[in-house]
């Protein structure tokens, strides 16, 4: 079985108007989901992460991006 993995990552406004990273993930399954995190968190996992951009964490395994939470 291979890993959920990033499809996208895009910053959006939140329902707060503060950004948000919104993050498209494929699970192991085939479902596709969408996860949205708060400004702390993105940059939490920007930062663990080594990304420069939100670009950098698609084709990321999800389990590696979320270490960084």
């Amino acid at each position: 079985m291979s890993d959920a993995v990033v499809l996208a990552a895009d910053i959006a406004a939140g329902h707060d108007g503060d950004a948000e990273l919104v993050v498209t993930v494929r699970y192991e399954n085939g479902v596709v989901g969408v996860v949205a995190l708060d400004s702390d968190s993105a940059f939490d996992i920007m930062q663990s992460c080594g990304a420069a951009s939100s670009a950098d964490l698609v084709g990321r395994p999800w389990h590696e991006v979320l270490k960084g939470v």
